[in-house]
């Protein structure tokens, strides 16, 4: 008999010890983004960056999450080397970027960014919140969001920083929301 796998966006959103799950979607240096399809059960492309952009570190999603747009949570994972589109794995997390992203229609729309290390690091095993990044990292992390949309036609507007403990309530108020 077999038992029916559920899509990668209906695993469980927490891991054990307060970690999350995250679903790697697009790895640390492609110049692609991809994202989850949960009606393809598959990883799709969605666009290329700009002429020398590329992704900062590893960008995915918390599984059985909803975020204020309507889709999974999304995460910054810092880690050893990239990961790849589907790659699954548990991350601590530190803290959150909260934003706004204004659309093609005019509409602003929250567009939080978490940001978590992988449990298994080794390079950044020590980190433990945002204030254990290297200096100038979550500036540069905010100029890129805002890069990119900005050059995709929409704005991006931080609100402020979180700690893990407004990262992990916007987990559990988008675990009940799924």
């Amino acid at each position: 008999m077999t038992v029916p796998v559920p899509p990668l966006s209906r695993l469980p959103a927490l891991g054990k010890n307060g970690a999350v799950h995250v679903v790697i979607e697009t790895p640390k240096g492609s110049p692609n983004k991809y994202a989850y399809s949960e009606a393809f059960h598959a990883f799709q492309f969605t666009m290329v960056l700009p002429e020398g952009m590329s992704f900062p570190y590893d960008f995915g999603m918390i599984p059985s999450t909803k975020g204020a747009d309507g889709d999974p949570l999304d995460i910054l994972v810092v880690m050893d080397a990239p990961a790849f589109p589907g790659c699954v794995l548990e991350a601590r997390l530190l803290g959150v970027i909260e934003a706004e992203q204004r659309e093609h229609d005019g509409t602003w729309e929250r567009n939080d960014r978490l940001i978590g290390v992988a449990v298994k690091a080794r390079t950044h095993a020590h980190v433990e919140a945002l204030s254990d990044l290297r200096p100038g990292m979550l500036d540069e992390v905010e100029a890129f969001f805002g890069q990119y949309n900005q050059l995709a036609g929409k704005d991006f507007k931080v609100i402020r920083r979180g700690d893990a403990a407004v990262a992990l309530a916007l987990v559990q108020q988008g675990s009940d929301a799924s």
